[in-house]
């Protein structure tokens, strides 16, 4: 199955290593365009956003294709929920809304 625009998405990168969650925006040749956080900051973003405090902003990120080690659609599995699930439970909201 195809991992469309307006997905969740959690992108692995390499060089230098970095593991981001997001929306995607667009997949091409060139890269790929996703509006995301470090995935090493979610938990803590998620926690500053229902209290109410300040948090870092998602970002528009391009990712040359040279880049992308992976891109896996943010999926839930049972007992598991996905991240994008997490943070509709927690903040009230879904993420493409955010």
């Amino acid at each position: 199955m195809k991992i469309s625009p307006g997905e969740a998405v959690i992108a692995v990168l390499h060089t230098p290593r970095e593991k981001l969650f997001g929306i995607l925006d667009e997949i091409s040749a060139a890269g790929i365009s996703l509006r995301a956080i470090e995935l090493s900051y979610f938990d803590d973003w998620i926690r500053s956003i229902a209290e109410g405090e300040q948090y870092l902003p998602m970002s528009d990120y391009f990712i040359p294709m040279w880049r992308v080690e992976r891109v896996a659609r943010d999926e839930g599995s049972e007992g598991a929920p996905s991240l994008a699930e997490l943070f509709e439970k927690r903040i009230g909201k879904n993420l493409g809304e955010f």
